[in-house]
């Protein structure tokens, strides 16, 4: 780390701290040129995952988006928020595990689903006729039939 008054490569960390709700580290630090302190901060750096839409479009990953479909889906239904947030919790763990720059809506929607179908029939069927845009009433009734076979 350069000394920002001397410009010296010479410097030594004499504190660590953690900063922010340890999201960050705060170092304190000394040049052995010309003597002076001063405070710098360690953040992880996290890489923005873009978000590939149905038209091609992309925009910037955001989780407000997958709980208000959540929420949506689960409305009316004996789920607590506490069980929502877990859901969307892993439903983030998991795209981020991907460890991709981009990533289609169309495997997050699916992402999704998986997570709901373990959760709530009812939620996991009112998510997939949205995402799914379910046409008509036989395509409905198929994803019914295919939920009450297992």
């Amino acid at each position: 780390m350069k000394c920002p008054f001397c410009n010296s490569d010479n410097t030594r960390v004499i504190d660590s701290r953690p900063a922010d709700d340890n999201s960050s580290i705060r170092r304190r630090r000394l040049c052995d040129e010309c003597s002076k302190r001063f405070t710098t901060y360690e953040k992880v750096e996290t890489i923005p995952l873009i978000v590939i839409k149905k038209d091609n479009n992309r925009e910037q990953y955001d989780r407000s988006k997958i709980e208000a479909g959540v929420l949506r889906a689960c409305h009316k239904r004996p789920i607590s928020a506490t069980r929502i947030n877990k859901l969307v919790d892993e439903v983030e763990t998991e795209i981020f595990n991907r460890e991709e720059k981009e990533i289609p809506s169309s495997v997050i929607g699916e992402i999704v689903m998986d997570k709901l179908k373990g959760v709530e029939a009812v939620a996991y069927v009112r998510f997939a006729s949205v995402y799914r845009e379910f046409k008509d009433v036989n395509t409905f009734m198929n994803e019914l039939k295919k939920i009450l076979d297992k």
